[in-house]
């Protein structure tokens, strides 16, 4: 009979940093399930990998000023490569409403100890990237630390990193059942048989809420498609580049390759298990690159190498953390809303800490329980894209 001090479920980019905290926390029998042949098919190998501390609320800029220093270390750290570039975001606003928005956050992250935001005018983003169509902006916000990562390659460092201090991974590997007893959660049914356990890390991404039916826990996290699509070599623009966000629309995009990566949250866009890309997404997001690049008009883009993936989203979206009230030994690490790849760093310490001691001093992981729903204590972040 298989036992494990913890498993995981799920070996994307979450659960694999859960797995490398615990390993160098010293828990050592850690085994991590993934039901694909590889790690990355979900929503890790599909993110657009950027990393932002320029959130507006507490708990989320907590979670990068933790996360984005351990990317930006993670090559030393762990002997593996994530490709961390800190080319920073660039916020845009065209209205004062924007400008006072982005001056709460700011002094909010200052406040919280974020040492490289600052508010820019309109003039400074002109001088900046005078390719940009620029005469609505009033002003704007960037950091130069936030910035891109390689997910797949954070995800498998963790990973390695974790299997090369005694944790392991099960591919290929369906999770049907959790079974238990009257001290909460006793084992792990598997395709490969029954695994003895008293943890259980739920690390699912948009298909926690049915790993959460497995073990009574009742979840509010839907799937949400989110595309993006890529162009071909160009060079009219500055691979220098910041990611850059229009708030006109949100219609934002960044340096990759010798291209460029566009993003853009369609707003008629409805939730559901929906991977495919839509072909007449290109023509809605080339659109607004162009009203905003003029020279993107120009931009060569090869549909068939765009894609979708999912988001996991909450009502508030801020992530589930922490064990499930009703469900002792069910631990939740689910609802990311967009936000998995640029907090896993925190999410690993965070739920390594709560496993091994039942707390942790990283946040005020009350405010990211499963039970905020129920007592109607949501937390709004307004900063998504």
């Amino acid at each position: 009979m298989q036992t494990a001090d913890v498993v995981i479920i799920g070996g994307g980019i979450v659960g694999s940093s859960i797995a490398y905290h615990l390993t160098a926390a010293g828990c050592r029998n850690v085994l991590v399930i993934e039901r694909e042949s590889a790690q990355g098919k979900g929503s890790t190998g599909k993110s657009m990998g950027g990393v932002r501390a320029q959130f507006s609320t507490p708990i989320n800029i907590q979670l990068s000023l933790y996360s984005i220093p351990f990317y930006a270390s993670f090559d030393e750290r762990l002997g593996y490569p994530c490709d961390y570039r800190p080319q920073g975001y660039l916020f845009c606003a065209t209205s004062e409403g924007h400008m006072a928005y982005l001056r709460a956050n700011f002094e909010q992250q200052v406040a919280l100890g974020l040492k490289n935001v600052r508010l820019v005018d309109g003039d400074e983003i002109r001088g900046m990237f005078p390719h940009l169509r620029a005469d609505d902006i009033a002003g704007g916000s960037f950091c130069s630390t936030d910035g891109f990562v390689d997910p797949y390659s954070a995800m498998i460092g963790f990973m390695t990193w974790a299997a090369d201090h005694g944790a392991t991974l099960w591919k290929n590997t369906a999770v049907m059942g959790v079974a238990q007893d009257e001290h909460g959660i006793a084992a792990v049914d598997t395709s490969r048989g029954p695994v003895v356990t008293r943890k259980v890390v739920n690390c699912a991404g948009a298909w926690a809420a049915d790993v959460a039916k497995l073990a009574g826990v009742e979840l509010p996290v839907q799937p949400l498609r989110r595309m993006l699509v890529p162009s071909e070599p160009f060079d009219e623009f500055p691979h220098s580049a910041p990611m850059i966000i229009d708030m006109s629309n949100g219609f934002h995009f960044r340096p990759e390759s010798r291209g460029f990566l566009l993003a853009w949250n369609d707003p008629e866009e409805t939730t559901g298990f929906k991977t495919d890309f839509d072909p007449a997404f290109v023509e809605k997001i080339l659109t607004r690159a162009a009203d905003r690049v003029p020279c993107f008009a120009n931009l060569p883009v090869n549909p068939k190498r765009a894609w979708a993936g999912l988001y996991e989203m909450t009502p508030d979206h801020h992530p589930i953390l922490g064990e499930a009230p009703t469900m002792p030994g069910f631990f939740l690490a689910n609802g990311f809303s967009g936000h998995g790849v640029m907090h896993a760093p925190a999410t690993g310490r965070i739920l390594s800490d709560l496993i091994l001691t039942g707390r942790t001093d990283l946040i005020d992981v009350s405010l990211l329980n499963l039970a905020r729903f129920a007592e109607r204590r949501l937390i709004h972040e307004t900063a998504v894209l």
